[in-house]
C-alpha cells in the first residue's frame, strides 16, 4: 500500500465523488497519474504554458484542479476542448496528444511566443506509431518548448504492458534522438516538480514517472482490472475509509 499526503488523498476523494456524479470511471488510470497532476497545477504550470491529458480517460483528477482554480470544464468520460475552460484539446482517442503537442510547441517557437506545451501520455498509449513519429519530429525540430510525461503504470486496458508489447526500451530511443529524458517517482510530487521544471536548451524533455496503477487504493493498486471498473457501494466506502 502506498503512502500518500494529505494533498494526494484529498484529491483522490474529489475524484471519486466528481466522477460518481458525472458518470465516469478509469480510476486505475486517474489515481495513477494524481500526483503528476498535482504537480503541474499546484508547483509547475503558468499562465503562459499548455497543458494536454492525452491518457484522456484519466480526466476526473484534472477535472478537480480546474475547478479548484476556478474553471468549470464539462464533465465528459474523456476531455473536449474548450480553451476558455483551460482546455487546450480533445483526446480520448490514445496516440493523438502527443503529437497535437509537437504542432503547438513548434508554432510557439516559429511565433516566438513564451511559454512550454506539457503532454502526458500513458505507457500503453506509448506502442502507438504517432508516439514515435513525433519523438522523431520534436528531436529534429529542437522542441525543447516541450515536454512529455509518461504514467508509466505498466498496465494498459486489456492487460499487461510488459505482456502486450513492451516499450522498455522508449528512454533509450528518447536519448539516442537527443531528448532529455529523466526517470523519476511518479507519487513523489517534490521529485516530479523539479523534473517537469528542468531544461536543456534545444532538446525535448521526456520525464519517465514510474507509477502505480489504482494507487492509494488496496484493492485497485496493480490490479488491471481497474482500469475500467465501477466501485460498488461497498468499495466506494473503502475507498474513502482508506483516503481519509
Amino acid at each position: 500500500m502506498t503512502e500518500l499526503n494529505s494533498r494526494s488523498k484529498q484529491v483522490r476523494r474529489d475524484t471519486l465523488k466528481l466522477s460518481k456524479a458525472g458518470g465516469g470511471y478509469h480510476y486505475g488510470g486517474c489515481f495513477s497519474a494524481t500526483e503528476i497532476l498535482i504537480a503541474l497545477y499546484d508547483q509547475v504550470l503558468t499562465p503562459e504554458d499548455d497543458f494536454i491529458l492525452s491518457k484522456g480517460h484519466s480526466c476526473w483528477p484534472l477535472y478537480v484542479l480546474l475547478r479548484e482554480k476556478g474553471w468549470r470544464p464539462k464533465l465528459e468520460g474523456h476531455p473536449h476542448r474548450d480553451k476558455d475552460q483551460n482546455v487546450v484539446c480533445t483526446t480520448g482517442s490514445e496516440g493523438h496528444g502527443f503529437p497535437t503537442a509537437v504542432g503547438m510547441a513548434l508554432a510557439r517557437k516559429q511565433m516566438g511566443k513564451a511559454g512550454r506545451v506539457f503532454v502526458l501520455m500513458g505507457d500503453g498509449e506509448c506502442q502507438e506509431g504517432t508516439t514515435w513519429e513525433s519523438m522523431l519530429t520534436a528531436a529534429h525540430r529542437k522542441l525543447d518548448n516541450l515536454v512529455v510525461i509518461v504514467d508509466m503504470n505498466k498496465i494498459q486496458g486489456s492487460g499487461f504492458v510488459s505482456e502486450i508489447l513492451p516499450i522498455a526500451q522508449i528512454h533509450d530511443v528518447a536519448g539516442i534522438l537527443d531528448w532529455s529524458v529523466e526517470e523519476v517517482n511518479g507519487h513523489h510530487i517534490p521529485a516530479l516538480a523539479e523534473a517537469l521544471t528542468g531544461f536543456i536548451p534545444q532538446m525535448p524533455r521526456l520525464i519517465i514517472a514510474h507509477t502505480i496503477k489504482g494507487c492509494g487504493v488496496s484493492f485497485m493498486e496493480g490490479r488491471p482490472e481497474w482500469h475500467s471498473k465501477w466501485p460498488n457501494p461497498e468499495q466506494e466506502a473503502a475507498i474513502l475509509k482508506e483516503l481519509e
